[in-house]
C-alpha cells in the first residue's frame, strides 16, 4: 500500500532549509513557532559568507506569524552583513501576512552594503 506524502493527512510536516546549489536554498514543509528560531539558526549558518543566497518557498506548506518573522530576520541579517538575499515563490499565505503586518517591502530583493 503506497504511503501518502508527508502532510497529506494534515499532520504537521517539519519546516526544512535545505542546500539546493550555490547559493541557492529551499525551504520546506510547516514553518512557525515550532521550528523559527531552529531555522534561523541553521540559515544563518548556511548563508553565512555568501554574497547572494536565494530561498524558494515554493514547498513551504504552512507558515504562521513566526515563520514570517523568521524571514524577515533573515532579510534583515542578509542586508547587515551585506548579502543580497531573494526569495522565489513566496505562497499566498506569507504574502498575505506580510500586507496586514505592513512589511512586504522587507520581502523584496535585499541588495547588501
Amino acid at each position: 500500500m503506497a504511503q501518502p506524502p508527508p502532510g497529506a493527512d494534515g499532520a504537521a510536516t517539519p519546516g526544512v532549509l535545505a542546500a539546493a546549489g550555490s547559493g541557492r536554498f529551499e525551504l520546506s514543509g510547516d514553518v512557525g513557532f515550532a521550528n523559527a528560531a531552529r531555522l534561523l539558526d541553521e540559515g544563518d549558518t548556511a548563508f553565512a559568507g555568501l554574497e547572494r543566497v536565494e530561498v524558494d518557498l515554493a514547498r513551504v506548506a504552512r507558515v504562521d506569524s513566526a515563520g514570517l518573522a523568521l524571514l524577515l530576520e533573515w532579510s534583515l541579517s542578509s542586508r547587515a552583513a551585506g548579502r543580497t538575499l531573494r526569495y522565489q515563490n513566496i505562497p499566498p499565505a506569507v504574502a498575505s501576512l506580510a500586507g496586514i503586518s505592513e512589511v512586504a517591502e522587507l520581502l523584496a530583493p535585499s541588495s547588501g552594503g
